[in-house]
């Protein structure tokens, strides 16, 4: 086995330091200086409930503890407690758990203190805890401990967020699988298969005059274009997770009276816009939040796209074409009654701005037309629904989603990673294919560099701020 004194990974106590100086070279608090603060936050939403937590965190809770409860708890187990103001005085009588270092949730001592949820009883405890030395949180800071403790890597922590932000049940689905680690199991299996491969080139390079058999040049070759398929097949995951995350900004257009509105309706299932067989009837954009097979979607409703008009509709369709210009898709409406059938020339102009377009022909109801995907085109009547079913089958397959568990709740800079861990596979692999075993080991590490930037093993800038002040307090 040839050495591999170059690329061994650190173990757990030498990755957290690694960590502390990224977080350092950021602003962000030392681990050590993190390890003598308590801090302490409202973890609940704002505004009145039935119940109200307060948490804090830090090494060694027992001042804070005797000091609102009047003891020390025995771990992991709730108990009955009245909090206590400074004069002894009861604040509140809730429950009390108490989680010790290290087996928490940021990897200190935890305590949360579950009340009932007034304003003005959660605002008295936090400030207790503040009696006693804690100070209040920055948002996302607990969060962050569990990051800098290695209780979770930095793709676990930004599934943390998204779980809280999941605007559908298949959303929380897939931030559910980030936050457990598959996401990050998946890019740490793809790390050390190019680790593995570096180690490799590395040895033939420092050993080139041993008589050792290394890799044959065609052996790295079809390790690497494994490695670049790994990276492929989880980007393409990932894509179907941001559509997941983001949600999709859907245009319905067309020409006066191709039945848009009615479309959109018939989408919602309720009789949002106004429908009558008066052309230019929709003369500004009219939105609507949807969703289909789990797929988040806003949903446009524009005006008819035709020269002429008057000057409220003039301003209308200028809005109706920035809209398709900004569009993830573009549902293309036109009237199968029409003669002829389809859109003007600059209208087809038009669609070819957007990423994605969906050709619908509305109305077959009048025409005898079979509803439903004829491949090119989707049939439907919006009227009575006919072929509704199908158009909503091709809008999530052409917005990259498709059906079963599979995705991962991934962000634009978790794409980024993989997209340039992908190009730097491609460079070394015509380095070796040039015979430049040595470049081919340089883009390897780049490899490895992007990679490390999506699970936080890397992560040296202000990238680390960013994502922890997004968070909420209390997380």
């Amino acid at each position: 086995m040839p050495p591999q004194r170059h690329f061994q990974r650190s173990p757990g106590a030498a990755w957290a330091g690694a960590k502390r100086g990224a977080l350092q070279a950021t602003g962000f608090v030392a681990l050590g200086a993190v390890a003598r603060e308590t801090i302490a936050a409202i973890a609940t939403p704002p505004g009145r409930g039935g119940i109200g937590i307060v948490r804090a965190s830090g090494m060694g809770l027992g001042v804070l503890l005797r000091g609102i409860v009047g003891h020390v708890p025995a771990p992991r187990q709730a108990a009955l407690a009245d909090f206590l103001d400074a004069e002894g005085a009861a604040i509140d009588r809730g429950i009390v758990i108490y989680f010790p270092a290290p087996q928490s949730m940021t990897g200190e001592d935890v305590v949360e203190l579950q009340g009932h949820g007034g304003p003005v009883v959660m605002d008295r405890l936090l400030e207790r805890a503040c009696e006693l030395g804690a100070r209040i949180a920055r948002p996302g800071e607990f969060t962050e401990r569990a990051f800098l403790n290695d209780k979770i890597d930095l793709a676990q922590a930004e599934a943390v967020a998204d779980l809280i932000d999941s605007a559908s049940k298949r959303a929380a689905r897939a931030a559910m699988r980030s936050l457990e680690g598959k996401f990050s199991a998946r890019v740490t299996e793809i790390d050390r298969a190019v680790l593995d491969l570096r180690v490799y080139l590395e040895a033939a390079i420092d050993f080139a005059e041993e008589e050792i058999d290394f890799l044959a040049e065609s052996d790295a070759v079809e390790k690497l274009q494994v490695i670049e398929s790994r990276i492929e097949h989880l980007a393409v995951e990932s894509r179907r997770g941001e559509a997941l995350r983001e949600g999709l900004d859907v245009v319905i257009a067309g020409p006066p009276n191709a039945g848009k509105s009615s479309l959109l309706n018939r989408l919602l299932a309720e009789n949002r816009a106004i429908v009558t067989d008066v052309p230019g009837t929709t003369r500004d954009l009219l939105r609507a939040d949807i969703e289909i097979e789990g797929v988040p979607m806003r949903l446009t409703d524009t005006a008819g796209l035709r020269a002429g008009g008057d000057r409220v509709e003039t301003i209308g369709v200028e809005r109706a074409r920035t809209a398709i210009a900004q569009a993830d898709l573009v549902l293309a409406v036109e009237d199968a009654m029409a003669v002829p059938p389809g859109f003007a020339t600059d209208a087809e102009s038009l669609f070819g701005m957007a990423p994605k377009r969906i050709r619908i022909r509305n109305k077959v109801d009048l025409t005898g037309e079979e509803p439903g995907d004829g491949g090119e085109v989707v049939r439907i009547s919006a009227l009575n629904g006919d072929g509704v079913d199908a158009l909503r089958r091709v809008i999530v397959k052409i917005a990259g989603v498709a059906p079963g568990e599979g995705a991962y709740l991934a962000r634009k800079r978790h794409l980024d990673g993989l997209r340039g861990a992908s190009e730097h596979c491609v460079a070394a692999r015509e380095r070796l294919g040039e015979g430049f075993g040595d470049l081919a080991a340089e883009e390897l590490r780049r490899v490895q560099a992007h990679l490390g930037d999506i699970v936080g093993t890397t992560t040296v800038d202000d990238l680390l701020g960013e994502i922890f002040s997004s968070f909420c307090i209390g997380k």
